[in-house]
């Protein structure tokens, strides 16, 4: 990797060592995990509670380990994405407090994003040439943030429930009563949001990759087929049963994105083509 220094207007460059290069991995990554920490702790600390002034009512942060964020945000999924007749359960002391913890977890990564991007693109732009380098920013960090909490609101609002209500009616043609365990159920879908919104970012991952001039736009329509096995494998991988419809629930949409990112890394290929043409 070369990192691009200026010297009095004239642009030149150095090349790091591989130490130097982990030295700084390692500090990009500390400042991203200090990052989650800090709001996931803030998530199992505080939670909103509502306060009244001059007439107006106001819900504000207030620390409540037995009312945070955590159960919060846990009550309100269990309200909305369990199946009627479905009930939470658990089978062992902690188990709540454990699955509040993975919750806070991903409260830390989804608040976290601006600072992960930050780093991740700090980290790999000098990879870029300088064109690129200028416009990066823009094309790279606000997308990257939209699609991946476009991928967390499209599982919990079509994915998790058509997953959840198919499932449970094979009990329910069975006439047995369904309880589920709050680890399983915060499991199942967290590990639904982190599937989707690291799907979502597949366009992103593309448009990055070519900005390096590594890999040659038509790289990815040649290679469409193929993807769209790899896609199917990681749906079957991801998705926390042994169904096809959830891993085609996760697949789909990946090949969608798939053609989307191929089609955007074209374009802008032929506009470069343009713009060079013209010089």
């Amino acid at each position: 990797m070369v990192r691009w220094l200026t010297f009095e207007g004239t642009a030149t460059h150095t090349e790091l060592t591989l130490q130097q290069h982990l030295d700084e991995l390692r500090a990009r990554a500390l400042r991203i995990l200090i990052c989650i920490t800090a709001i996931a702790f803030f998530t199992l600390i505080f939670g909103f509670k509502q306060f009244e002034f001059n007439g107006f009512v106001l819900y504000l942060p207030y620390p409540n380990l037995f009312h945070n964020f955590s159960i919060q945000i846990m009550a309100f999924m269990q309200a909305a994405l369990l199946p009627e007749g479905v009930k939470l359960i658990q089978t062992s002391p902690g188990q709540a407090f454990v699955a509040q913890l993975y919750v806070a977890c991903l409260v830390g990564l989804i608040g976290s994003m601006p600072v992960t991007i930050k780093e991740v693109y700090g980290f790999i732009a000098p990879a870029f040439d300088r064109r690129s380098k200028r416009a990066g920013i823009k094309t790279i960090f606000l997308p990257t943030i939209a699609l991946f909490l476009a991928g967390i609101v499209f599982s919990y609002v079509t994915v998790i429930p058509l997953a959840l209500a198919f499932l449970y009616k094979w009990g329910q043609s069975l006439g047995v009563e369904t309880f589920l365990n709050i680890n399983d159920f915060i499991t199942f879908v967290l590990q639904f949001f982190l599937g989707f919104g690291i799907a979502f970012e597949l366009p992103m991952i593309m448009y990055a990759l070519s900005l390096t001039d590594l890999i040659e736009p038509k790289f990815w329509r040649h290679n469409f087929r193929y993807a769209i096995m790899i896609m199917v494998i990681i749906g079957a991988i991801i998705t926390p049963d042994g169904s096809g419809l959830t891993m085609w629930l996760v697949a789909g949409p990946m090949v969608g994105l798939y053609a989307i990112g191929m089609v955007a890394i074209e374009r802008k290929a032929a506009r470069r083509a343009e713009i060079y043409a013209g010089l």
